[in-house]
């Protein structure tokens, strides 16, 4: 079977959003996080679920190779519509929807905004309100080594006046052991080779990085969302930790938890084989 992998603009009406396809089948719309990322974040990791599905990687707006749009529209909720919208244009009947960090905040400010839009939703890494990011302070102070604790820090501090891609790439390089179980995992320089490809939006990070990450605020109205969702989490994420995973899971009409007891924040790629298996497992169990 010859796997399908393109890629193009997709006009959605005010912008136009770059897609990567790879594979066939029921489709999957993917969602980067950072802000400032884009689909590379995902690396080749997803690629085998490629024989099943097929993957809709989004740079989304003004994110990556999508369009430039004025900054007025930088904002959670419309990122959420944009899912809509991209689908519609594309010509989506069903269709799931998997947002990863930032992207599982589009991804659930999705769902609720547009209950039962996507059949099937895949919250991984995410939170239902800003407040579960109070942890992160406490959890850098915690960071060991000392000396990656404060590049982790420093990093996070540039953040609000990052200015170019290479001093937002630098800033991801130093900031990323925060990021994994642990911080000293060698499957670190194995992910920065996987996704040197990334084209970062220094503007975005910016911009986000100064209003609480999109300040999402959708807690009080999980009860909402009609269709079948996924929460994964890893079990050392010290920034959409698994707190914030059952705070959704408990809101939710039809939810399901996964924690990725070996995993920090970046489960696809610390526990791959199983993260593999759990989405595709849930979205064959809900497809109808």
């Amino acid at each position: 079977m010859t796997i399908r992998s393109q890629e193009h603009l997709v006009d959605i009406g005010d912008t136009h959003l770059f897609v990567a396809e790879r594979g066939n089948g029921y489709p999957l719309i993917i969602l980067h996080g950072g802000p400032g990322l884009d689909h590379h974040e995902f690396g080749d990791y997803l690629d085998p679920l490629c024989d099943q599905f097929r993957l809709l990687l989004v740079d989304q707006r003004a994110q990556g190779k999508s369009d430039m749009c004025p900054e007025s529209t930088w904002t959670l909720e419309q990122m959420a519509k944009d899912v809509v919208s991209l689908a519609d244009a594309l010509n989506l009947k069903k269709y799931a929807v998997l947002g990863h960090s930032y992207g599982a905040f589009v991804a659930l400010q999705n769902a609720v905004d547009f209950p039962g839009h996507a059949a099937q939703t895949i919250v991984s890494g995410g939170i239902p309100s800003a407040k579960f990011l109070s942890v992160v302070q406490e959890n850098l102070q915690k960071l060991e080594p000392v000396d990656v604790r404060e590049k982790v820090i420093a990093s996070w501090d540039r953040e609000a006046n990052v200015k170019t891609q290479e001093e937002f790439a630098e800033l991801m390089h130093d900031q990323m052991p925060f990021h994994f179980g642990n911080p000293l995992d060698p499957c670190i320089a194995d992910y920065e080779e996987r996704t040197m490809d990334t084209v970062y939006a220094p503007a975005m990070l910016r911009h986000f990085s100064q209003a609480e990450y999109g300040g999402i605020e959708v807690e009080d109205r999980l009860k909402d969302v009609t269709q079948p969702v996924l929460v994964c989490t890893g079990r050392l994420d010290r920034v959409c930790t698994v707190e914030a995973a059952e705070a959704i899971r408990n809101g939710l009409p039809q939810a399901e938890s996964v924690i990725f007891e070996h995993s920090g924040h970046m489960t696809f790629v610390e526990e791959t084989e199983r993260y593999l298996h759990v989405v595709r497992d849930f979205l064959n169990r809900h497809i109808q």
